[in-house]
């Protein structure tokens, strides 16, 4: 089982417990055996929301189209807000500052046009890891998902660490090691190096065995560049004055600037057995790419099947809780509206109301 939570684990799990803390602390404070089942009942509510949100899956159990004897690329690319820093030249359209994210595209498109028949895998990692595509002989779907690619919400941001990315990787470098021994694999880092946690980075070195070749490549400059900020969707008026992230150290606050850090990068590259390069607008990336050859491709068909969906049946159990609570509201409105009504007028003793 796997988990494709909605939010930052951390964030649904903070909500989770201020929410459930309140009724934790009513239910105790409540007066009447039956005001505490309720409260008991909305901790029970709370737990099924975060189940929910988490997203439990099921992963397909069944064989997809497999190519063996073949090459597979892997892709790794940091979407931490510092790549969206503007200082990558300038858009072609736009003529607008091109960010480094704008670079990583173009040169995974490149990439992957120039080893068109191997299989692609797309990564990315900021606050956590996602395999957003998986391994795939299908390089224009490749090309697809990593064109819509963008920063993360600058609201989920809390500092970013290069190394967030070898925990998933090695997981799945050795699991496609282990099902297809016969494949070839190539690893390409695509980052800026630059750490803003307080702990150094860890090592890379684990993903070393698993490797036939790659590189890491850099993006941005000494000089750094400013970074918009972003919400998770388009801006409601695209007219309107872009906002930067700030840097508060200062008085009045600035707009932050973020810097490449060519020896974190170089250090990764060493670690993985690599070379490094920094990658600078419009060059071709023949240097990257270097003799690497697809090789010969051997498909099997296969039916991969597809998620079970597991957050639905909680969403049952959720449904019917909720229904008992509107049930016991309507029933609580319905007393206090007769317990508010007023009186029937007592009855004249012996006459009548009116003549």
């Amino acid at each position: 089982m796997i988990l494709n939570p909605l939010a930052p684990v951390w964030l649904l799990v903070l909500l989770s417990l201020v929410l459930a803390a309140f009724a934790v602390w009513r239910l105790v404070a409540a007066p009447r055996a039956s005001l505490r089942l309720a409260w008991a009942l909305r901790v029970v509510m709370v737990i099924l929301l975060l189940l929910i949100a988490l997203r439990p899956t099921i992963p397909a159990d069944g064989t997809g189209p497999r190519a063996s004897g073949g090459l597979e690329v892997w892709f790794a690319v940091d979407t931490t807000s510092s790549m969206a820093a503007e200082d990558y030249g300038t858009d072609a359209e736009t003529g607008a500052a091109a960010t480094r994210l704008s670079g990583v595209k173009a040169d995974i498109a490149a990439i992957t046009e120039r080893l068109a028949g191997a299989q692609f895998s797309l990564v990315t990692f900021d606050s956590a890891t996602i395999q957003r595509v998986p391994l795939t002989s299908d390089g224009a779907a490749l090309e697809s998902a990593a064109s819509v690619l963008s920063q993360e919400v600058t609201l989920y941001s809390h500092g970013s660490t290069i190394d967030e990315p070898v925990s998933s990787l090695e997981t799945l470098l050795s699991t496609s090691k282990r099902e297809h021994p016969g494949n070839r694999r190539v690893l390409y880092y695509f980052g800026d190096g630059e750490q803003t946690v307080s702990a150094a980075p860890g090592s890379f070195a684990s993903l070393a065995p698993f490797l036939d070749g790659g590189g890491v490549l850099g993006y941005g400059t000494t000089g750094g560049g400013p970074m918009q900020e972003f919400t998770g969707t388009a801006p409601i008026d695209p007219s309107a004055p872009a906002t930067y992230i700030q840097d508060y150290s200062t008085t009045p606050s600035t707009n932050a600037v973020s810097r490449i850090d060519e020896t974190n990068l170089g250090a990764v590259a060493e670690q993985l057995a690599v070379p490094y390069t920094l990658r600078l607008p419009q060059t071709p990336v023949d240097p990257v790419v270097g003799d690497l050859q697809v090789g010969e491709l051997v498909i099997e068909p296969g039916d991969p099947g597809g998620p079970t969906e597991l957050y639905w049946i909680l969403g049952i159990l959720l449904g019917l809780l909720a229904l008992a609570e509107l049930v016991r509201v309507l029933g609580t409105l319905g007393e206090v509206r007769r317990a508010g009504a007023p009186a029937a007028p007592a009855p004249v003793p012996g006459g009548r109301a009116g003549r």
